[in-house]
């Protein structure tokens, strides 16, 4: 066996952890960014889509649909499941906290709620263990009321 071939074999080649490639700041990623900071609540790709549209006319939802996959996976928003609808997304520093929603009828805005109820495992049948909740309130917001 060669020198170099020992050598290999005593000091492997150090692999070093793969490098995510940085994501590209564009001008409709950003406008995206700037909706859900200013909206403050969670957003439908509809209503993302129109309050971007604001900055950038050109936006297509295609390419919101695109950005919101980015972001979602980037870690920066997450999905708040709303039943027999389509998805929200709301930026994930404010899904860190414990918090619930708020659904207008009127309008169809989700709006956070900060605060809990607490003390629904007394609702929770008798040898049931409650592990976590997700509580969405209905009504009209202020500007449907």
């Amino acid at each position: 066996m060669s020198f170099r071939a020992l050598k290999a074999r005593q000091f492997p080649i150090q692999r070093y952890p793969e490098v995510v490639p940085v994501q590209r700041q564009t001008k409709q990623m950003q406008a995206i960014r700037d909706a859900f900071a200013h909206a403050a609540r969670p957003l439908s790709i509809d209503e993302l889509h129109e309050l971007a549209a604001k900055d950038i006319t050109s936006l297509g939802q295609r390419t919101v649909y695109r950005a919101v996959r980015k972001l979602e996976d980037a870690g920066e928003i997450v999905s708040v499941p709303v039943p027999g609808s389509a998805d929200r997304y709301e930026l994930a520093s404010a899904a860190s906290t414990h918090h619930h929603h708020f659904h207008c009828t009127g309008c169809d805005r989700y709006f956070d709620i900060h605060g809990c109820p607490g003390g629904l495992s007394k609702l929770v049948p008798e040898g049931f263990k409650l592990k976590d909740h997700d509580l969405t309130l209905s009504g009209l917001c202020a500007s449907c009321a």
